[in-house]
């Protein structure tokens, strides 16, 4: 697959992790020519399944991607419409794309991530974010309208409700540590510490079965979408799948025929058996 040619970021594919580095000058701003890149990168992934993990980070030194370009939301009718009239915006249309990408979808951010470029991360499946570096803001609510690239829907996924109106209706800054403490990071990291953390996290998942890394993404998305009783149906769909098209019963026999099951040895180092079990093939 061919990952050239993009205006506002550059890919480079490493044994099955894509990192993808925003790189538009000046500010990494959010505008038609990002979100068009980012349409395009999602049909390749979509397309790839040599691709297992997918990076996000900045050659900016103090902005992972701005806000969304006032130029093309200046554009948007004043006039209100029905909700039997209304469309999905290009900004939420796009980062649904990522949100649903087969592949695990990791923000790495070292910069200011304010407005869409929040929403872009709050899109992505796992985030991690530099002390001292990053910087978060919805500041939509002073400008007269409100987060619409998937923030107001997505934050309160992350973090509850109370503290989702903190942050969209305060229209702060908030650094690395307040958004561990909100929950829409994973972890704040020490600037020294993100790089090797995330490089780490990306190449153990890029381990797995593509198949399994996307039937785990989709089951774990459908339990806060559905109510419990459809999202078991939805685990049990997804397993299907993965055992039918992972070499998952071969590792099941493996396992019983060895009696590595039983093996009080393994069961003490599972985090390294469920490395060295994937050259059963």
């Amino acid at each position: 697959m061919n990952y050239d040619n993009f205006t506002t970021f550059n890919v480079k594919v490493e044994n099955a992790i894509a990192w993808v580095t925003f790189d538009y000058p000046p500010v990494n701003i959010q505008g038609l020519p990002m979100l068009a890149d980012l349409n395009m990168l999602a049909q390749k992934l979509e397309a790839d399944r040599d691709v297992k993990v997918v990076v996000f980070q900045s050659a900016h030194p103090e902005i992972f991607v701005a806000h969304a370009d006032t130029n093309f939301l200046k554009d948007m009718s004043g006039t209100a419409v029905s909700r039997d009239e209304v469309k999905l915006l290009d900004l939420q249309v796009v980062l649904e794309r990522i949100s649903k990408l087969p592949q695990a979808t990791i923000a790495k951010i070292e910069g200011f991530a304010r407005g869409g470029g929040h929403e872009f991360a709050l899109a992505c499946d796992m985030r991690f974010a530099a002390r001292g570096k990053a910087k978060f803001m919805q500041m939509e609510v002073g400008m007269g309208i409100l987060p619409c690239g998937g923030g107001a829907s997505r934050m309160a996924r992350q973090t509850g409700l109370g503290k989702a109106l903190e942050i969209i209706l305060g229209a702060q800054d908030f650094d690395a540590d307040q958004a561990e403490a909100y929950g829409t990071v994973n972890k704040a990291l020490e600037p020294e510490a993100i790089g090797p953390y995330v490089e780490a996290l990306a190449q153990r998942i890029a381990l797995w079965p593509a198949e399994s890394i996307n039937a785990c993404k989709q089951t774990v998305y459908a339990s806060i979408d559905k109510p419990i009783d459809e999202a078991l149906k939805d685990e049990a769909y997804w397993l299907y799948q993965a055992t039918s098209q992972t070499p998952a019963l071969k590792r099941f026999t493996w396992a019983d025929e060895k009696g590595a099951q039983f093996d009080m040895g393994n069961q003490r180092s599972w985090p390294d058996m469920v490395v060295s079990v994937q050259a059963v093939n």
